[in-house]
């Protein structure tokens, strides 16, 4: 039988188990070396087959879910987990009473405490929380109107993130779409229409967070439709829980004007509203269904509502924002202290940072909400493209490219992070 020791100066490939143990200092799980080793021992010189295996595993630590600095002046960056969070728990317990009754030794709900919470900082008669907006609303119109159908403006019919459409998560609740209006102009005579018909169970109000309609144009308010006769579900989608934010000590921000807020939207005679909780909210992935406690009730008891719901670590994160929020204190909420930030506490940092780089520069809200929005931010700007580099370090810096150079805006940028930002701008020679 031939092989590499009958062939003069061939080298024998390495033990595959010998090669993962020199791989261990690397500190991933044994079974990783094991792989990145077998397949570097395949893949070619014997000589080189170490090389090639710490290659693999660098690139498999590289792709593992790990911190980032947010340097692109995006608010609410999809891609980097929307609305930063702070720790959910403080006590180091590693159980919490997620579905348990403390008083009387039961079982309980983990819909008894965030969701509580937050429908009184909203204003709502009860709340329940699953595990997104899109979840949300397909409850929603699976637990009040599967069979039927849904009253929608054709001006209303999004397309959210990653593809997913009105239509395609209304089909999947087993409502049935009833379209009104135009695509630029609806009427509240469309919707008394359909109403008459006797075909809808329900009118759903969809809030354009992510594109607008300008020019001849017309919409109904959630006002006008709280007189249909029918239960209104209002998606706020981008989770302002008050337009008044009443949790900011100079109020409302000026780019957050015309942005619907749950508690205004719940006035103005809206029987549900579902809104993200990652987005304005300030909280982590999750979407709130508030309202009308009977809906609620509808929702809750929804086969699909244990599909749907979020975790402890979930539930815990919102309570500690629901809390912040009806203690009126919103720089206990990582989000809104990144948002309110001035820019002359901004320009400070930067010129901290490095003098000769700190300029002005435009951060936006993100996430799919307030499209067109411009928030005035400061930063370092560095002349040349440096994304990739900058990417590369420990920790990785994601940062933007404008007009040739590269933006690293310090609002989306924990001051915490400033003296690591310097260390890699000082790398970038």
């Amino acid at each position: 039988m031939s092989g590499s020791d009958d062939i003069p100066g061939a080298s024998r490939p390495p033990s595959v188990d010998r090669l993962a143990r020199a791989l261990a200092d690397t500190g991933l799980p044994h079974p990783l070396l094991v792989d990145a080793a077998r397949a570097a021992v395949a893949d070619g010189d014997p000589e080189g087959a170490e090389e090639r295996a710490r290659a693999m595993i660098a690139l498999t630590a590289r792709n593992l879910l790990v911190g980032v600095i947010n340097a692109t002046g995006v608010l609410l960056h999809t891609n980097l987990g929307r609305a930063p969070l702070a720790a959910p728990t403080g006590d180091g317990r590693r159980f919490t009473n997620l579905e348990f009754d403390l008083a009387s030794g039961s079982r309980g709900s983990r819909q008894d405490r965030a969701a509580r919470l937050l429908a009184r900082a909203c204003g709502a008669e009860a709340a329940m929380v699953v595990n997104n907006c899109a979840s949300a609303v397909m409850l929603a119109l699976a637990a009040l109107a599967t069979g039927r159908g849904v009253a929608v403006s054709r001006g209303e019919l999004v397309e959210i993130g990653g593809g997913f459409r009105i239509p395609e998560v209304m089909a999947q609740s087993g409502a049935r779409l009833v379209e009104v209006g135009t695509t630029n102009r609806t009427r509240q005579s469309d919707f008394e229409a359909v109403v008459a018909s006797g075909e809808v169970a329900l009118a759903l109000k969809v809030h354009r967070s992510n594109y607008r309609i300008v020019g001849f144009t017309e919409a109904v308010g959630v006002a006008e439709m709280a007189g249909l006769g029918v239960p209104v579900v209002a998606d706020l989608g981008s989770g302002l829980l008050d337009a008044a934010c009443p949790w900011l000590a100079d109020g409302p921000p000026s780019w957050l004007t015309d942005e619907p807020g749950a508690v205004q939207s719940l006035e103005a005679g809206a029987d549900l509203v579902t809104f993200s909780g990652d987005k304005l909210l300030g909280g982590p992935q999750a979407g709130v269904i508030a309202g009308r406690a009977d809906l609620v009730e509808a929702c809750t008891a929804h086969p699909l509502a244990r599909a749907l719901r979020p975790g402890g670590l979930v539930m815990a994160a919102l309570q500690k924002v629901a809390l912040a929020y009806l203690e009126r204190d919103g720089l206990a909420i990582p989000f809104w202290r990144m948002a309110t930030i001035t820019v002359a506490d901004l320009r400070t940092r930067a010129e901290a940072i490095e003098p000769g780089l700190a300029g002005d520069t435009v951060a936006t809200p993100g996430g799919g909400t307030l499209p067109g929005v411009e928030i005035p931010s400061a930063g370092l700007v560095v002349p040349g493209d440096h994304v990739v580099a900058l990417r590369a370090g420990d920790p990785p810096i994601i940062a933007r490219v404008v007009e040739g150079s590269t933006v690293v805006d310090l609002r989306t940028v924990h001051p915490d992070d400033d003296p690591l930002v310097a260390k890699a701008i000082g790398r970038l020679g």
